[in-house]
């Protein structure tokens, strides 16, 4: 059965920025090669991480909001495990109301990426 999940990793602070894509790209390859549908990505940046971890006190976050079989998921947080770039990572199931929540939080933040530009064209 095809659930919706919710990816979050976070990334050494040492990467680069291209480092940091390719990263984020192997990972949305991985689930595409697996049947995964990506649903949304979203990248967090730079944050200061909570408590040190492996003697860093920052990290590149990143969300990964996706569609897949179960099974994808134990292949996923392997993946993870193998790679030294990652210093944590957590992946979740979406039950119906967090999956309700997510869409009206993008679309709720669409319109207001589109209200200014709409004004914008009303005065000029």
């Amino acid at each position: 059965m095809v659930n919706q999940y919710e990816t979050v990793f976070i990334a050494t602070p040492v990467l680069s920025e291209e480092q940091m894509k390719e990263t984020v790209k192997k990972y949305t390859d991985f689930l595409t090669s697996r049947g995964a549908e990506i649903v949304f990505t979203n990248n967090w940046g730079m944050r200061k991480l909570a408590y040190p971890i492996k003697k860093k006190t920052s990290g590149f976050y990143y969300l990964i909001e996706f569609r897949a079989e179960g099974s994808v998921i134990a292949d996923l947080e392997v993946a993870y495990k193998r790679d030294e770039r990652l210093l944590r990572f957590l992946t979740v199931s979406l039950d119906k109301h967090a999956i309700a929540y997510n869409e009206k939080k993008r679309n709720a933040k669409k319109e207001a990426a589109e209200a200014p530009a709409a004004t914008e064209e009303a005065q000029a």
